[in-house]
Formats: C-alpha cells, structure tokens, sequence
C-alpha cells in the first residue's frame, strides 16, 4: 500500500465515522419524531411524518452541532403503487460539517403539506415546482402557483398516470394570430418510428477523389 492509498483509506474512515456520529447524535435530538434514520450511500437518510416534518427541519437547522443551515433541493417522487403514493425529499447541507442529510416524508394523494418556507427560504419555488409538477399542496405557501407549465394547465406532468401526450397542445394559430390551447388529437397515440436509413453504411466520396479510396 503506498502513501497516497494509505491517506486516501484514513480520510475515508474519518469520514465514516463522522457520519456515524452525527447520525446518532440526530436520533438523540429528534427522538420520537423521527421514525428511522442511517447512513445510506455516504449520506444520513432520516423519515418522518408529515406532522413532524417542520419540527425536523427547525432543529436540524438549529442545533449547533447539526447546523444544517442549508436546503439545496425539495422534490417528491410517485409511488401510485403504495397507499401514501408521493414521497417528499427533502436535501439538506450542512456547510460546517461537510455533511448532507435527505428527509423522506410519506405523502398521501390529497394531503397537504406544511410549507418549509417558514424554515428555509429556498423551499419557496422548489415547492412551487412540487405543487405544479405532482399536484402536492403546501400549507401556509405564500404564492402557492404553478412554475413551470402554462396558465390553464391540465394536470401534473410528473405523476406516474399523466398520458404521455398530455391532455391539451398549446399551438400558434396563424388565423387567429395568437396561442391557443386545444384537446390534443392525435390519429395514433403511439408511434414507432424506424429511423434505419437504405443509404446506411455509405460512405460520401467527393466526384473526382476516387484516389483517395485506391481507385483508378
């Protein structure tokens, strides 16, 4: 083993280690509002309730120890095959520490979830696309609007059971000179293009340059 590989395994370890540590110290301080919490791929993975995930969040940020004084990322993801089909993912950081820390939230269809802008700032338009995109509602959002799709849209493109061709097409109408939204209409919903070209395999030679392939 050299010198390098040696370090490179000690920094490892320390690393380690410190993510066990911090990993308990987070189950001392959320005790009960904390279902479950590890180290899951070089990152501590903690799950609460939806009751609970506000108080998670304060104290994460809050402890001195902890000081995951960052949220870069909220998201969710579909599940339509379990009974609470949305999992909220919450992607904290903590800057002193070197450390990121992923809360996973259960969420059912129709329930509403307490905004984390009272916490963090930065949850504000990830929200905004959570809501849009997958139709989960944040109570007590300031500007809960859709962010990414068009005003008037139909549904939530990121839901499992959203139809690949959407519900409406937004086109421009050259008689009408303005955007219009219709009902989508398509002869076949689903179309299998081959792309495989006769031609495939030819090489293109420039008239006159037979040389340069040998010839003549």
């Amino acid at each position: 083993m050299t010198d390098a590989t040696a370090v490179d395994a000690e920094n490892r370890d320390t690393a380690v280690s410190a993510l066990d540590s911090m990993c308990d110290h987070i189950r001392q301080l959320l005790g009960a509002v904390i279902s479950d919490a590890g180290v899951v791929r070089g990152e501590i993975v903690v799950r609460t309730g939806i009751s609970d995930v506000i108080a998670v969040l304060s104290s994460l940020r809050d402890d001195r120890h902890a000081a995951f004084n960052q949220l870069s990322d909220l998201t969710a993801v579909d599940y339509p095959e379990r009974p609470n089909r949305f999992e909220m993912v919450y992607q904290l950081l903590s800057m002193r520490n070197n450390m990121r820390l992923r809360i996973l939230v259960a969420v059912g269809e129709g329930q509403a979830v307490p905004s984390a802008t009272t916490v963090y700032s930065a949850a504000n338009w990830a929200e905004r696309e959570a809501w849009d995109m997958f139709g989960i509602f944040f109570a007590g959002h300031p500007d809960l609007r859709r962010l990414l799709t068009d005003y008037g849209f139909e549904g939530h493109p990121l839901r499992k059971d959203f139809p690949l061709t959407g519900h409406v097409e937004v086109r421009y109408d050259d008689t009408q000179r303005r955007v219009v939204n219709e009902p989508v209409s398509l002869v076949q919903e689903f179309r299998d293009f081959d792309f495989l070209s006769p031609w495939e395999g030819m090489q293109a030679q420039i008239p006159g340059d037979e040389k340069a392939n040998g010839e003549g």
